[in-house]
């Protein structure tokens, strides 16, 4: 297993059990149908309730990276995910995540409290924000993005979209032991590519670092449940969770907190062997 990773005063230990990643999208057009726009105390109370329902990270993110998203400028992503992060981080007893592919917004972010970079592109975008990460003394997740990218070989792809992402970060100064990797589901990929991502999980073992998965309500979850919408996709979302954590997932990121953090702890009874408390004499 790879070492621990300290996020925010935290040591997360891998192998132990999973983690728990909560969603809170300060956008107008997430995907998910939870994006709260400019209303920061809807994002602080629903981070709160993450928190109470068993979230061990929150994942604040500006921008919505649905297919053909519209993107928008580092200063509306700043304006919109600042105020959040800094009430977050005066308030709060866990780790904020930062949800961007831009440095500039990184580097607010990491100012104004957050304690974890969470790239969609893997620092291959803009490879500064790897440098961003390396200067705070934090982590970061660098996660596969497949879009516009030529197809050979699903877990290949990944895995070669990894290493140069490890290497950027080793370029800019950001420790190898201080990555987590993704492998981006949905992004990029047809459904049968996403279905043989989440059945192939434990060979990204090969990276050596801590894996991250973000199923959550996921359009392939739709389509193999014959076209539910986002709202019905608890179950689905359930299902791909509990498989993600038998095949090696170490972190899943999710919208539905509550449920899915009981779906891991049951989850690591299976796969981590769990042994029950000793009752109170």
């Amino acid at each position: 297993m790879p070492a621990p990773i300290t996020i925010g005063g935290r040591d997360f230990r891998w192998g132990e059990r999973t983690y728990v990643m909560g969603v809170v999208n300060v956008t107008p057009d997430s995907f998910s149908g939870d994006g709260l726009g400019g209303d920061v105390e809807a994002a602080v109370r629903q981070a709160v309730q993450m928190r109470d329902d068993g979230a061990d990270i929150i994942d604040i993110g500006g921008e919505s990276t649905r297919p053909g998203f519209a993107e928008v400028t580092a200063e509306d992503e700043m304006r919109r995910v600042i105020p959040v992060v800094e009430r977050l981080a005066r308030e709060f007893d866990i780790p904020i995540s930062i949800d961007t592919y831009k440095a500039e917004v990184a580097k607010a972010a990491l100012g104004a409290g957050a304690r974890l970079v969470n790239d969609v592109n893997g620092f291959r975008r803009d490879p500064a924000i790897a440098r961003v990460a390396a200067e705070a003394g934090v982590p970061a997740v660098a996660m596969h993005n497949q879009r516009g990218r030529d197809f050979s070989d699903t877990i290949g792809e990944i895995v070669s979209g990894l290493l140069e992402s490890l290497r950027i970060a080793r370029e800019a100064g950001l420790p190898e032991e201080n990555i987590i990797v993704d492998p981006g589901f949905n992004f990029g990929w047809t459904d049968d590519q996403a279905l043989e991502m989440l059945r192939r999980l434990k060979e990204l073992r090969v990276l050596g670092r801590p894996i991250l998965i973000g199923t959550s309500r996921k359009s392939t979850i739709g389509k193999v449940l014959g076209g539910l919408p986002v709202e019905e996709r608890l179950e689905g979302t359930a299902a791909t969770v509990a498989i993600a954590i038998a095949n090696g997932a170490d972190i899943v990121r999710v919208h539905d907190v509550k449920e899915m953090a009981r779906v891991a702890r049951m989850a690591d009874a299976v796969v981590r062997a769990w042994t029950p408390e000793a009752p109170e004499p």
